[in-house]
């Protein structure tokens, strides 16, 4: 579980004010079923989403999320994965591949996380934020994700990644606007998506 307590230069967990932060959610709260779900929704309903809201800046690194107190998914998945390692549990990125509008091509990347619990394992949950017909929700050990798989193409790319994708960190440090964001939201093809579940196959033997 090294991995997903690490610190890394996104995943900033041990910046003064993301555990400041981490402190001020823990409370007296001990168990972690209860601190992840504080979490969660300190993401989900506090930090606004950069599309929905249309704000400036893009971030990317958790301690810019939690300062400008907006994000894309993707920056506020690295925001509650911070948190949660702040906490001392176990967190990860995950990633779905989802069409952009009106369930047809193109497509784009969707980011989220899983957080390990005692009682439970892996869970993924999806702090992007809710709206219409969005409602994500903490609900161990049933998963309420922002956006279900419809449509052909579209996947939940597998594995757990201790690090954001490249292709994310990209987009979200190359461009200055919000708007610039939705118009080059990040992909990976299917023959990187099958990298990835070959190397996760290959992780969860190891394992």
């Amino acid at each position: 579980m090294e991995a997903f307590l690490a610190a890394c230069d996104i995943i900033d967990w041990r910046a003064p004010s993301i555990r400041n932060q981490a402190a001020q959610l823990r409370g007296a709260l001990e168990d972690d079923f209860s601190i992840a779900r504080a979490c969660f929704l300190f993401v989900r309903d506090e930090v606004k989403h950069s599309a929905d809201y249309q704000l400036n800046p893009v971030t990317c690194k958790a301690s810019e999320v939690l300062l400008h107190g907006t994000g894309y998914c993707y920056a506020k998945a690295h925001l509650l994965a911070a948190l949660l390692r702040a906490c001392g549990i176990p967190a990860g990125l995950c990633y779905q591949r989802l069409t952009i509008d009106n369930d047809r091509p193109p497509f784009c990347l969707h980011g989220l996380n899983a957080v390990y619990l005692a009682d439970y394992g892996w869970y993924r949950i999806d702090a992007r934020g809710n709206k219409l017909n969005v409602a994500a929700e903490f609900s161990p050990p049933i998963e309420k994700l922002a956006f279900p798989i419809v449509t052909e193409g579209e996947t939940d790319i597998p594995g757990i990644w201790a690090q954001p994708l490249d292709a994310v960190v990209s987009t979200l440090t190359r461009f200055q606007t919000f708007s610039d964001v939705a118009d080059n939201l990040p992909d990976i093809g299917a023959g990187e998506i099958n990298a990835m579940a070959n190397l996760s196959n290959a992780v969860a033997q190891l394992n």
